[in-house]
């Protein structure tokens, strides 16, 4: 399916501080693949707790109804019960609910507002999404070498996803990289990186002894009794 219908009560320019604001990003939380509803609970929670950056991933729905989702927790971001945003830049309005980033969708992405898409290997490359959205997006990678780091910002990447940091049943295939790796990646690029992979209150601290404090998570919150507190406690568990 072709989607053609433009976004709905949203500009399709990325808001001018969108780079700053992830420059100043700790804690990423990435959606789980549930009904539409407890999505839309879980990015709102995390976002009331204090995530910084909440993606939409979601490998079962229809793209309809993707866009439809991403549309509604797009619209939920973006409203005042939010709260101020932690540690805003001097100049900036402090007022600010989370970065909104989609998963693999360039064109949903762009249809629903969102700050930034996210691209896997398999994906459209990233000076592909760069040709369809220019500046309009964030772009996101994954990599788990230095090497693919260094590659993925040479090709435009404004952020990267790096892991697994620990074992997780979500890449159960690819190889752990460990803490350590991790650390080796963010210290060979001049981008944001995210730890990812089997992240959770009980070995955070094993990445932040490192010096990496940037992480993303999902089942961390999703499966938390609480999302809202368990994001509460991992962003502060990030924050120098």
């Amino acid at each position: 399916m072709r989607l053609r219908h433009g976004p709905q009560g949203v500009s399709r320019q990325a808001a001018p501080d969108a780079q700053l604001r992830l420059e100043a990003a700790r804690l990423y939380v990435i959606t789980p693949d549930a009904f539409p509803d407890r999505v839309l609970e879980i990015a709102t929670a995390a976002a009331r707790g204090g995530a910084d950056v909440v993606q939409l991933r979601h490998k079962a729905l229809p793209r309809r109804e993707l866009l439809t989702l991403a549309r509604k927790i797009r619209k939920e971001l973006s409203s005042p019960f939010m709260g101020r945003w932690r540690e805003a830049p001097e100049g900036l309005e402090e007022t600010r609910g989370p970065l909104f980033i989609v998963n693999d969708h360039v064109d949903i992405a762009l249809l629903s507002g969102a700050d930034g898409v996210h691209l896997g290997p398999d994906d459209l490359s990233i000076a592909g999404a760069r040709r369809v959205a220019g500046d309009r997006l964030l772009i996101g990678a994954s990599a788990s070498t230095v090497e693919r780091a260094k590659q993925a910002v040479e090709e435009g990447a404004d952020y990267l996803g790096s892991g697994p940091a620990f074992a997780t049943p979500i890449k159960s295939e690819k190889e752990v990289v460990g803490p350590s790796g991790v650390a080796l990646i963010a210290q060979g690029v001049n981008v944001p990186v995210f730890a990812v992979g089997g992240i959770d209150e009980s070995n955070l601290a094993q990445l932040t002894a490192l010096g990496v404090r940037r992480a993303c998570v999902i089942r961390a919150v999703s499966d938390a009794a609480e999302p809202e507190q368990a994001a509460r406690r991992l962003r502060a568990m990030l924050t120098p």
